[in-house]
């Protein structure tokens, strides 16, 4: 019993000790992330070369008539919209076709690429190839089907490529949910936990790195890395974009520009599996990375503090270990939050450190496996991020 008591109280003071460094990391990267957004805001957006926007899309989900909404109305002198699925029979293309019809005046055009070929287990690269092959312009804006804008949004990403020597430049993101308190969570994760991770990297060692959600990225720089057929063969396709541009040489930057991701309601099972299936990529894209972000959580090792003043008869001092770790996650949440422009802050600040057990929970279970479900079929993820559809 001391002995695992002793095991106990170290395991805790550790994981404490860790996370509150990573807290205060977070605190500066965000006062940092927010002085720089702050001036860039304020610089006049010169750089207006054409863009062609691309938009791989798959279905339909709530919120979708939305977010394809704001990117029609533009403040932007010459780009144009580029949609892709599957089929001509996709909900998601009929309704991109219904909306383009309400603005006449935005230059937009709606392709198929077809069922993908067998190399290409990522399906939205296999669209964003057939964009490619169909865009006029040198300057891509790629963005997924659950993100919302705004009408400046187009001005602020191009100016990143303004430096010639940039290839890519992708932005951090708020989770933003009408749905339950499942999806909330959800929403919140992707708006702290995922965004504390990335201003604290770039802060230590710049940007290596891509965000899928939207990018300013030039059209050599798919080239650059060998190609769609080869970004096709991973699930992190935007993590391997980045990290690679980023070994050649290639400028790479976190815009300081903030978009929303929506993100749709979801039983808790769904959900949960869902966020799981994005740890299981990461553990597999930057193993040694995602290893070590397991001690960047407050809350699991402030649960064993309370155990261990339960147990060894301390349970005032238990307490004051776990409502320590809220109050480091309160303080993570609020100043992300808070710099990242969320109106709604206060609520998803109260909630985080249950978010924060929840990713703990997810971390773990990241290395429960190597196979995930995903629209109709079963893959495996292999080292490197790769992918493979099992028959």
């Amino acid at each position: 019993m001391h002995l695992l008591l002793r095991t106990l109280f170290y395991v805790a003071l550790l994981g404490t000790i860790t996370a509150t460094i990573y807290c205060l990391m977070v605190l500066a990267a965000a006062l940092r992330f927010g002085l720089r957004r702050r001036r860039e805001r304020r610089a006049p957006t010169t750089f207006l070369p054409p863009l062609s926007v691309l938009k791989p899309l798959h279905g339909t989900e709530p919120g979708m008539e939305r977010n394809l909404e704001t990117f029609f109305e533009q403040d932007y002198p010459e780009f144009e919209l580029l949609f892709c699925a599957r089929q001509e029979t996709d909900e998601g293309l009929k309704l991109a076709r219904r909306v383009g019809a309400r603005y006449p005046h935005v230059d937009a055009r709606y392709v198929t690429c077809g069922e993908p070929m067998p190399k290409f287990h990522n399906a939205k690269v296999y669209s964003l190839e057939k964009l490619d092959s169909v865009a006029r312009h040198e300057l891509f804006i790629t963005s997924d089907a659950d993100v919302r804008v705004t009408p400046d949004y187009l001005r602020r990403m191009v100016q990143n490529l303004k430096d010639p020597h940039v290839g890519l430049a992708s932005c951090v993101y708020l989770g933003t949910t009408e749905g339950g308190f499942a999806s909330q969570l959800d929403a919140v994760g992707k708006s702290v936990e995922m965004t504390s991770g990335v201003l604290v990297a770039d802060m230590l060692e710049g940007t290596k790195f891509a965000l899928g959600a939207t990018m300013a990225v030039r059209k050599k720089s798919f080239r650059d890395v060998g190609g769609f057929g080869e970004l096709g063969q991973f699930y992190a396709d935007d993590f391997v974009l980045g990290n690679r541009l980023a070994k050649q040489g290639t400028g790479v930057l976190l815009a300081s520009h903030v978009i929303r991701l929506m993100v749709q309601d979801s039983p808790f099972w769904l959900s949960f599996r869902n966020q799981l299936r994005w740890m299981q990529s990461t553990r597999r894209s930057r193993p040694w990375g995602h290893f070590g972000s397991g001690l960047t959580f407050a809350m699991p090792f402030g649960l064993l503090g309370l155990l261990w003043s339960l147990l060894s008869g301390h349970p005032v001092l238990g307490l004051l270990w776990l409502g320590g770790a809220v109050v480091n996650r309160w303080l993570q949440a609020g100043a992300i939050l808070r710099v990242m422009g969320d109106a709604d802050w206060l609520h998803g600040m109260v909630i985080y450190p249950l978010r924060d057990l929840l990713g703990s929970i997810l971390w773990l279970g990241s290395y429960g496996g190597d196979r995930f479900y995903y629209r109709g079929k079963i893959y495996k993820l292999k080292d490197g991020g790769q992918v493979e559809a099992l028959e």
